[in-house]
């Protein structure tokens, strides 16, 4: 997910350039038309600001505009028609800033103790133990519901856990600097102490939380609170269970793996446990200089140049060379050993990474378990079409690099109510994710589409990049299937959502820095715009141009007859990022105002209470403007808007189809954080009257060079807003209420 535009430390994600197809993009055109960025920016008004609390969140505009009142445990069910607060000001300063009549305070922060026994936090680099404390880089997040003696419940609001990913770490050359008392190595090799708190720090959380009065807190020391990292073992299941290319030297039958990578987006099924998807995890290998030779240069190069990892590829930490021990040696991806199979090396642990992991958050002693039905792939959030007894259930999941693809997985098993609350939801979730089809989405210039499915018979013959052995390898390497059958390729498909009452499914689509509308000769990366990703143009950011899709836009879908099991579809674009003041021709086709612009979409989830739609950025673009942002939106439907043609050039052109444009009643900003973080997560109880919502990496732009002086960290929060010690930077998960005790945003 944390990957805006002009992110420094591009070059190690360089998987996000690995899509070297030559796939087709409808209605390409040939000629650039820029839009600069007007010099004079466009005025968001003026709000008083107002502390609150004690952790310096704010709250702008005016005041309270609806009271709510009813029982705290009955969920309020009826959709909002228009929004109840006044929009936030873009803002730059180093805090949270909420709209106003609402508070927020932080529940669970980087280093947090969640045992009885660990030590308090002292955010100076020489806190260790992080197996038991809060880990870094809140991202995806869901709620689940306890009762008063402890039970799953689908209607608690006062009590219950948060299953949380942690994505990964703030770093500069190598070290996660923050965590580190002197900012750490940056040169290899890196010492095992150093690396043992970083591969601590990622993965997932399950954290119990409570509300005494009006105050919520984490509860430290609860049985339900658990960490699950880079060195967990977890089980694997599904159609590549066992398979040759998952054979190592930790698993010789291919049925396991240890921990889970890079998580980002989230997903709750319809039988009560948590999903994770695996993002960004290639980076973490290493592949030495001459293993495509000692690989005999077989298929499996190819694979690996697919997803990232070609030969001479350095890993974004440096974990493999903290020793010569099992687990630092893991992150070599390469043969070393003699063996025919790889039971005596890691030359196939990446393939143990990319997946949809579910856990169980009730069940504190059970494993995570890697659906590989789902696909291997940068996987953002996983949601289900809705689910409706005697229909297969759909699961929609986005590959977030750039030029990458829109996949669904449909269930060979139809949906029973039964299963809501079944006894054992891990068996569950093997009867509904672990057989089934895979399919990748085909969009065309008319606004329908097609999924098309991904197996054996759907692979032309004329497909020579890769040789499939059976159904798992598609499932493994399903991004090279994706290419064989020619999937659109998308401009960084992040998190997808449905909606809570038409069933109709959001995706973002964040930016992507290699649309163009005249590309460079000779370049396999750079696009031309199509009718679903229809923009390519110039912005800037201070003096600095930017070009491509810049500010990214939301895609949504509605499934023929309204089935997740369904082949074709219908699409059209709600919402096209942009700064208001922009250009409406070819850059603010959603008419943006200075209340509701935005950059960047990344993280989305509908309210099943309210039905609004949440936006939260993770921007590059914008930041010259404001820190990141969460807004809140009421769509409509597909095709309540209207085809467009983009006239890139006066001979050629590209239609696309665009949402009615939001009024300000439908679309507005409720919340800005703080310096350098990128917004996301979002879990909220059952009435709708509580929100959880992660602030991730805030001074982000620290440099190593300056650990030692707090003064220049470009981010101090959450410390200068009174929580925990020390002055660096911690991500952490903030609680939000409207003072009137109703729902949020109305």
């Amino acid at each position: 997910m944390t990957q805006p535009v002009d992110l420094s430390h591009l070059a190690a994600r360089a998987e996000e350039n690995s899509n070297t197809s030559d796939n087709a993009h409808f209605e390409a055109v040939l000629e650039a038309r820029l839009s600069r960025r007007s010099l004079l920016r466009g005025g968001a008004g003026s709000a008083a600001v107002a502390l609150f609390g004690s952790v310096g969140l704010t709250a702008c505009g005016g005041g309270d505009d609806e009271s709510s009142s009813g029982s705290s445990t009955t969920p309020a069910v009826a959709p909002l028609t228009a929004l109840g607060f006044q929009g936030v000001a873009k803002t730059m300063a180093d805090q949270v800033t909420l709209a106003a009549g609402y508070s927020a305070s932080v529940v669970y922060a980087l280093g947090d103790p969640l045992t009885s026994t660990t030590a308090a936090f002292r955010n100076d680099g020489t806190d260790t133990d992080f197996a038991n404390r809060a880990g870094d880089h809140h991202d995806g997040m869901e709620w689940f519901g306890l009762s008063s003696d402890g039970q799953a419940s689908t209607s608690a609001n006062d009590r219950g856990l948060l299953a949380i990913n942690h994505e990964a770490t703030t770093d500069e050359t190598l070290s996660s600097f923050f965590l580190h008392a002197d900012g750490g190595t940056k040169t290899l090799p890196r010492p095992a102490s150093e690396v043992d708190k970083e591969t601590a720090v990622h993965g997932v959380a399950v954290v119990e939380v409570r509300k005494t009065g009006s105050s919520w807190s984490a509860i430290t020391g609860s049985a339900f609170n658990r960490r699950i990292t880079a060195l967990t073992e977890v089980d694997i299941a599904g159609p590549a269970r066992g398979h040759a290319l998952l054979k190592t030297r930790y698993s010789t039958d291919g049925t396991r793996t240890r921990g889970t990578l890079n998580n980002c987006g989230t997903g709750k099924t319809p039988w009560g446990s948590f999903l994770s998807g695996e993002e960004n995890w290639f980076g973490y290998f290493t592949r030495p200089a001459g293993d495509d030779a000692a690989r005999g240069n077989d298929k499996t190069v190819t694979a690996l140049r697919r997803y990232g990892r070609a030969a001479g590829a350095a890993s974004r930490h440096g974990w493999e060379s903290a020793g010569s021990d099992d687990i630092h040696a893991r992150w070599i991806n390469a043969k070393t050993g003699t063996s025919a199979d790889g039971t005596d090396d890691y030359r196939h642990e990446m393939n143990g990474m990319g997946w949809i992991v579910e856990l169980d958050p009730y069940q504190p002693a059970s494993r995570m378990v890697k659906r590989t039905g789902l696909g291997r792939f940068a996987h953002e959030s996983a949601v289900f079409s809705l689910p409706k007894a005697g229909e297969k259930l759909a699961v929609y999941m986005g590959d977030d690099s750039r030029n990458e693809y829109i996949y669904k997985f449909v269930s060979d098993t139809a949906w029973s109510a039964a299963d809501a609350a079944p006894a054992d939801r891990l068996a569950t979730g093997a009867k509904y994710l672990d057989s089934g089809t895979l399919y990748v989405a085909r969009f065309a210039s008319d606004g329908t589409g097609q999924w098309v499915a991904l197996n054996l018979a759907a692979i032309p013959s004329t497909y020579t990049a890769y040789a499939f052995s059976d159904e798992a390898d598609i499932r493994i390497n399903c991004r090279l299937a994706a290419d064989a059958v020619g999937a659109t390729k998308m401009d960084r498909p992040e998190w997808c959502a449905t909606h809570p009452t038409t069933g109709e499914i959001y995706f973002t689509l964040t930016n992507n820095s290699n649309r163009r509308v005249s590309p460079t000769a000779g370049s396999s990366t750079q696009l031309q715009p199509d009718s679903a990703n229809p923009r390519a143009y110039s912005d800037l950011k201070g003096t600095a141009t930017q070009s491509g899709n810049v500010n990214g836009h939301i895609l949504r879908v509605r499934e023929t007859g309204d089935s997740g099991a369904a082949t074709t579809f219908s699409w059209d674009i709600y919402l096209f990022g942009a700064q208001a003041d922009a250009d409406t021709g070819l850059v603010n086709l959603s008419n943006l105002t200075a209340d509701q612009d935005f950059s960047s979409p990344d993280g989305l989830k509908f309210s099943p209470s309210t039905g609004i739609c949440w936006i939260q950025t993770d921007d590059g673009a914008y930041t010259d403007v404001t820190n990141c942002m969460m807004l809140a939106g009421l769509p409509g439907r597909v095709g309540d808007g209207a085809k467009r043609t983009l006239a890139h050039s006066s001979a050629l052109s590209v239609d696309t189809f665009v949402g009615a444009s939001p009024t300000a009643d439908t679309l507005r900003r409720f919340l800005v954080g703080p310096k350098d973080c990128e917004i996301t997560g979002l879990a909220e109880t059952p009435d709708g009257k509580t929100l959880f919502i992660n602030i991730q990496h805030p001074g982000e732009g620290t440099k190593m060079a300056d650990i030692a002086d707090p003064t220049k960290y470009t981010s101090q929060w959450p410390s200068n807003a009174g929580y925990g010690a020390g002055q660096r930077p911690r991500s952490a998960t903030i609680v939000i209420t409207k003072n009137d005790g109703g729902r949020i945003g109305s």
